[in-house]
């Protein structure tokens, strides 16, 4: 049961979604009972100043301790990883801290008593032998990337210490994250987050991915919404303990120029696409996540130009209040 008493840690509060998320379980349990961790200071200062923040490494077990013995968490929120393209680059050290910062998260959870915990798993866990169209829930997993490989093991993990301990983990598979508030982290979608900065910067954008590929995508507000949705479910509704599909809209480079165009008339794209083609040619195109609504009553809210509407609006607000 979580109580407006909580006190919850986000581990990774620094990154794309940590920073909206954090902000948003401030709203919910009060500013003092929410404590942001990362292993630097803060840029924004919305998340610096609204509550309190430690700075930690999450392949640092005895610092984490320490903020658990001091703080005694309810919950905790666990989003610090190396992202897909980034973890290309050095795959041993993406593995590393992808999987011993879980595992140091997942036995101190175990050792505190904390009552949820949440993490994030990912498209990337699918692979070229995945159906592309309607990913089911349960499928082939053979990922090609380091990053989607460590998130697959993890949902064994988390399955694995909710079967045999009892602590209640959570998980969604997130599609690619589309937020105005902070910029791209190095995933193979964030095309999709780059582009509208470019858009209105530059009128222009060089788009690594080919025109039609097609990608499962979310906006950040309902990514944040689902992962509410799921950590308030009760413990009963929640059925798939590995993590659940999560879909939103699905589009492709020529059909997010479309929907900017409707503002930008004149903006243009080319295609140069890289390395990162790869990767996306083994994801899904579409993912069916009836069980997530079916269990817990996930319906998102946003559609590619409504989310292109909010977009703009406060990227152009957020230029004129620098």
């Amino acid at each position: 049961m979580t109580t407006s008493d909580d006190t919850i840690l986000v581990i990774g509060a620094c990154g794309q979604l940590g920073s909206e998320l954090t902000l948003e379980l401030r709203k919910l349990y009060g500013n003092a009972n929410v404590v942001a961790s990362d292993i630097q200071e803060p840029k924004q200062a919305d998340l610096r100043d609204s509550g309190p923040f430690a700075i930690a490494d999450v392949l640092d077990a005895s610092r984490l301790a320490d903020l658990f013995t001091q703080y005694k968490f309810k919950q905790v929120y666990h989003l610090a990883a190396i992202l897909s393209a980034t973890g290309e680059k050095n795959p041993k050290f993406a593995w590393k801290l992808n999987m011993d910062g879980l595992i140091n998260v997942l036995d101190l959870c175990l050792e505190h008593k904390v009552e949820r915990v949440y993490w994030p798993s990912s498209i990337a866990v699918f692979g070229p032998n995945t159906p592309r169209q309607d990913t089911p829930q349960h499928t082939v997993m053979d990922p090609n990337t380091v990053y989607g490989i460590s998130k697959q093991a993890g949902e064994r993990w988390c399955e694995y210490y909710f079967e045999k301990y009892g602590l209640d983990v959570r998980s969604l598979r997130y599609p690619g994250l589309i937020g105005w508030k902070a910029l791209p982290g190095g995933g193979t979608t964030d095309y999709a987050v780059d582009i509208y900065h470019q858009a209105l910067d530059k009128g222009t954008y060089e788009c690594f991915l080919s025109e039609g590929t097609y990608l499962p995508m979310m906006y950040m507000s309902d990514a944040i919404k689902a992962t509410l949705d799921l950590m308030h479910a009760p413990a009963e509704k929640v059925k798939v303990r590995s993590s659940y599909n999560l879909s939103a809209i699905s589009f492709s480079p020529k059909e997010i120029t479309a929907s900017i165009q409707r503002h930008l008339p004149d903006f243009t794209i080319t295609y140069k696409p890289d390395s990162r083609q790869q990767i996306a040619d083994s994801w899904p195109q579409s993912i069916d996540d009836s069980a997530a609504r079916q269990d817990w009553g996930w319906q998102p809210e946003f559609d590619l130009d409504t989310m292109t509407d909010d977009m703009l609006l406060n990227l152009k607000e957020s230029r004129t209040t620098k």
